[in-house]
């Protein structure tokens, strides 16, 4: 049931990012000859006035093929295409519209997916500052000084990963399942003060914990109409955290906390055994981290074809196509490389502990 839940996710994710982009080139008149959800060889396809849309046996993505796309026009070379249709044809601002819609549809389904939960459950918690409320006696932290009234102002790991959390959540999201020792900066009683902790393990909660905890945040009734703020504050949580984490890793820190498929294999079936709303919630969480993720300035996603698209726009060149694709591949084998040492970080949790 996992495995299906899992596809399910991907392809959701997949087929609403690809969505965007479709749906905006067609507003902008681009001639798309086909809209797929997954890959592989087709086992149902239906025929638009233009576009063929397609079911395809692996569930493993999507794609849009547009005339212009080097792509589309080498899998329908005998289709004619109206003169002014290609994607090369569109004015820079309609290329960046329809590059950015796919992202933009990501967010979108987070943000529905957040308010949606919020408004089930009826109430908020405002995520509290981070401030130390209490501190278990004969925990790590009590040994190490950290007191009641502490303000953390940055956590750095053995790994030289760190983090300036806003919230307390932010410090919890950042903590992780990290056992290592951790070097607190803290500010009490008006004097900075660096202390070192390193948490210990807890059997009932299988985790490692430093035995500290922060104040209850305040308590709002969500209805219709704030639901959709709220959900926008749940955004902006989660996409901090996930911003600072990519940071860490271009500064080549925080390596060892990075992710695969099978961290997010293993994350479907945890969320899912927790009912369907923590199910949707992980899509919800993943949708967003693709978006951001497709944000990068690098060539082969949709942040680095925009960055592209601008340049030449200010500079009325086009880029060399030989150094395009050089750079397109380049950026291929760093992207694969990236998932390969991810997957294997996910494979070494399993047997690691």
């Amino acid at each position: 049931m996992t495995a299906v839940l899992f596809i399910v996710l991907l392809s959701i994710i997949v087929t609403i990012h690809e969505f965007g982009h479709f749906l905006v080139a067609k507003a902008f008149g681009v001639y798309c000859f086909e809209f797929s959800i997954g890959m592989g060889p087709a086992i149902f396809t239906r025929k638009g006035k233009e576009t063929q849309f397609s079911i395809r046996a692996l569930p493993i993505g999507g794609y849009v093929a547009m005339a212009g796309e080097t792509e589309g026009d080498e899998a329908y070379p005998n289709v004619k295409v109206p003169e002014g249709r290609r994607i090369t044809d569109q004015k820079p601002w309609k290329k960046i519209c329809i590059m950015l819609a796919g992202v933009a549809m990501n967010f979108l389904l987070a943000w529905v997916i957040f308010s949606m939960f919020l408004l089930n459950t009826g109430t908020f918690t405002k995520s509290s500052e981070p401030v130390i409320a209490t501190v278990l006696e004969n925990s790590p932290a009590e040994q190490a000084g950290l007191q009641a009234g502490d303000r953390i102002i940055k956590v750095v790991k053995e790994d030289g990963s760190s983090v300036e959390p806003k919230t307390f959540l932010e410090f919890q999201a950042f903590n992780g399942d990290n056992k290592g020792t951790e070097t607190f900066t803290i500010l009490r009683d008006g004097q900075t003060l660096t202390i070192e902790v390193t948490p210990t393990y807890n059997k009932e909660t299988d985790s490692y914990m430093f035995g500290i905890s922060a104040k209850v945040g305040e308590q709002v009734k969500i209805n219709l109409l704030n639901c959709w703020y709220y959900g926008l504050v749940e955004m902006q949580v989660i996409t901090s955290m996930t911003i600072q984490a990519l940071l860490n890793l271009v500064r080549g820190k925080g390596l060892n906390q990075l992710s695969g498929p099978v961290g997010i294999y293993q994350a479907t079936a945890t969320y899912a055994s927790l009912g369907f709303g923590a199910y949707m919630m992980l899509v919800a969480q993943i949708s967003l981290n693709v978006g951001i993720f497709n944000l990068l300035p690098l060539p082969v996603l949709d942040g680095g074809q925009v960055v592209i698209t601008v340049l030449e726009w200010i500079t009325r060149r086009h880029f060399n196509e030989k150094l395009k694709t050089a750079i397109m591949i380049i950026c291929w084998l760093l992207l694969i490389s990236v998932m390969i040492f991810a997957t294997w970080n996910d494979i070494s949790k399993l047997f690691i502990k």
